[in-house]
């Protein structure tokens, strides 16, 4: 049985060595996405919002030995989304100041729009971090269903095919497909569950 994944506080006191790859492995593969999404929907290119990675990765190891983690503090994913936050203003900042082509008026609407008060930031950063659960919990609950049982499951619930449709294909019923469909859900939602509950304080 696959040993279970870092708590997030225990992550956390490991993060400390910055030699301990296994944590650092679970920390960019958790947060790596979540940070690049975010970027991306905040209206950097593709080759940025991966240099966006990078620069929060580097704050992260460079403020390591000083997290401890204090619930009356908040979350590690709060102080994560604001120095991504401020990083990607830093970045539009810059960019508002550097000579651009005639007509280019992008990284000033970005910037402004990230000044919007009505911004919806932090909705778009939970929603990449609530994406990243989800995919990391289809990854660790795909073995326990059988192919067909899978299929079934993303023919309907990730592509959004008819049962019908992904029952021909599957040589199922669209009744198979359907309690295929709610038995992967139901295991999913559980292990998202389980997997904001290891994440709870980091």
């Amino acid at each position: 049985m696959a040993e279970a994944p870092l708590t997030r506080a225990t992550l956390l006191v490991r993060l400390k060595d910055i030699d301990d790859s296994e944590a650092w492995t679970e920390f960019v593969q958790l947060y790596g996405p979540v940070v690049y999404g975010f970027a991306r929907k905040r209206g950097l290119q593709d080759s940025d919002a991966a240099d966006m990675v990078q620069e929060v990765l580097r704050s992260v190891a460079r403020n390591a030995d000083r997290m401890v983690y204090d619930p009356k503090k908040g979350t590690f994913r709060g102080w994560l989304y604001t120095v991504t936050r401020n990083k990607i203003y830093n970045f539009l900042s810059a960019q508002k100041r550097r000579p651009r082509a005639a007509g280019d008026v992008g990284s000033q609407e970005r910037l402004e729009s990230y000044a919007d008060p009505s911004n919806e930031a932090e909705a778009d950063w939970e929603l990449e971090y609530q994406r990243r659960l989800s995919s990391k919990a289809m990854d660790r609950v795909k073995h326990e269903f059988q192919p067909a049982t899978w299929q079934a499951f993303l023919g309907t619930a990730v592509e959004g095919r008819p049962a019908v449709e992904v029952g021909e294909s599957l040589k199922m019923t669209s009744g198979a497909v359907y309690v295929a469909k709610s038995r992967v859900l139901a295991r999913l939602r559980d292990e998202v569950q389980k997997l904001m509950a290891e994440a709870e304080h980091w």
